[in-house]
């Protein structure tokens, strides 16, 4: 074959993969998933996760996508951060959330909504993580979206425990800040989960190990985390390339137990779902085998 002919073919192939990818990447879809966290008697609830929208102003795809989940009725909403990927997004998220907010929720806060993202070389996502984080550059308007949902009346989860009465259930919930930036404070939300309250959940942004571990271990029956974006770039067969952070790739995303392998009733085990989100940064819109989501859980009783 002609050198050229092969040049060819492989640049065909290239356009080919990266067509695909940016489809995908606007392939919005609603995953569903049981998770029984309920005490025997109580009536199932539906409980929305949203995470990483990475939403910019001219996204109106993904906007219209956010705005239709109010008609899944959800009793509950649990937000996992990343919300924004521009200056002006702030009501961006909030008018693309709409009436969302009138139903009980609660959030913490990623890396991408305290700082402009920046292009970064997506190879170094493969590589072992250098602890560097990329805070040196403009803040985002973070305070004005905590603002917003402050005012619709969702709990702010950053490193502080709180409670919930939805449907005549009975939530306890802790959370942390960011820990991919390392703002997660374990110490202010450490000790044994509630005991006067029907479940406990656990909620942060990024799921490193050392946040799960901490969850589980002091009794929490679930844990919520986003971030990892499902891998973004997964390979059938093989599934995610990486995950961001020091979650192996197997629980890259959807319904899993932490730790690993444990089984309900298991002393320091707990549910966790990790959501792959609904966006990418702004720099990188591609994903391969890995739709953007959110997920509607359905709590049904253990």
């Amino acid at each position: 074959m002609q050198p050229t002919r092969i040049l060819g073919l492989g640049a065909l192939a290239g356009a080919t993969a990266l067509g695909y990818g940016l489809a995908e990447a606007r392939a919005y879809t609603l995953r569903e998933v049981s998770v029984p966290v309920l005490p025997p008697g109580h009536t199932p609830l539906r409980v929305l996760h949203v995470s990483d929208l990475h939403l910019t102003p001219t996204q109106s795809a993904k906007r219209d996508f956010c705005a239709r989940l109010s008609d899944l009725a959800p009793d509950l909403v649990i937000n996992t951060g990343d919300n924004l990927s521009h200056r002006d997004a702030v009501p961006v998220v909030l008018e693309s959330l709409g009436s969302l907010l009138d139903v009980p929720g609660v959030f913490v806060f990623g890396s991408n909504d305290y700082f402009e993202p920046q292009p970064r070389n997506p190879f170094r996502y493969l590589l072992p993580d250098d602890g560097k984080r990329n805070t040196h550059v403009p803040q985002l308007p973070w305070r004005g979206l905590r603002d917003g949902f402050l005012e619709a009346g969702w709990l702010d989860l950053t490193n502080r425990s709180n409670q919930l009465t939805v449907g005549g259930t009975r939530f306890g919930f802790a959370g942390v800040d960011d820990p991919h930036l390392k703002y997660d404070d374990l110490s202010s939300v450490a000790g044994p989960a509630p005991d006067d309250v029907d479940v406990r959940l656990a909620v942060a942004h990024a799921p490193y190990l050392r946040v799960l571990d901490q969850f589980a271990a002091d009794g929490y029956d679930g844990i919520i985390a986003g971030h990892t974006h499902g891998g973004q770039v997964c390979l059938p067969g093989y599934g995610a390339l990486a995950t961001n952070c020091d979650l192996e790739r197997g629980r890259a995303k959807g319904l899993h137990r932490h730790p690993a392998g444990s089984r309900p009733g298991d002393p320091g085990s707990a549910w966790l779902h990790v959501s792959a989100g609904l966006g990418t940064s702004p720099y990188a819109k591609v994903r391969v085998a890995c739709r953007p989501e959110a997920t509607l859980m359905t709590f049904t009783a253990a």
